[in-house]
């Protein structure tokens, strides 16, 4: 049986249900194994080779971990290759590791897109290392990103918090996971 209780005790309010309305789900954070076919969502804690961590800006100047939305028949694999490079013009050097995800159900009738899982969905995140290559691709349809910055870890925590805690933590608990 898998147990949170050390993880939630460090990290109260990332573990906490919590009402997300945007996206109209009641969410839970855990660090028990992820059934990859409920993953709808995928964020990395990217590392470049020198341990810093990956973080990027919006033109609407929000603060995130590169990630984002399961394309239909995509890999995590694929999904996580994509979004690097989309968001932060990133290259994948390994394959991601899910450290943690949040087990969200949905109160919304349909899902967010016909391919995802629903009502019961998988909000993941993922340590990868990663190297710098270039501008993001930015597409149409994705975000649009002005910044991407490769911080230290407390540093990438204090960047993140501005406008994501929840990433900022994940942040936070992907390293100290790392360290034991």
């Amino acid at each position: 049986m898998h147990d949170d209780a050390p993880w939630a005790a460090r990290f109260p309010r990332l573990f906490a249900e919590q009402d997300i309305d945007y996206a109209q789900v009641t969410a839970r954070l855990t660090t028990a194994p992820c059934p990859e076919p409920l993953v709808n969502r995928y964020h990395l804690v990217a590392l470049t080779e020198d341990d810093r961590v990956v973080v990027c800006r919006s033109t609407e100047q929000w603060r995130f971990l590169p990630g984002g939305t399961r394309e239909p028949d995509e890999s995590l694999v694929e999904l996580a290759r994509r979004e690097l490079l989309e968001e932060a013009g990133a290259v994948l050097l390994d394959e991601p590791e899910v450290f943690a995800w949040h087990d969200v159900t949905s109160r919304a009738a349909t899902p967010y897109r016909p391919h995802l899982a629903h009502p019961r969905a998988a909000w993941a995140y993922g340590r990868c290392r990663v190297r710098l290559d270039g501008a993001p691709e930015n597409p149409d349809d994705g975000e649009q990103v002005v910044e991407v910055l490769a911080l230290p870890p407390t540093e990438a925590v204090d960047w993140l918090a501005v406008h994501d805690p929840d990433h900022a933590e994940l942040v936070a608990l992907a390293t100290r996971m790392t360290q034991g």
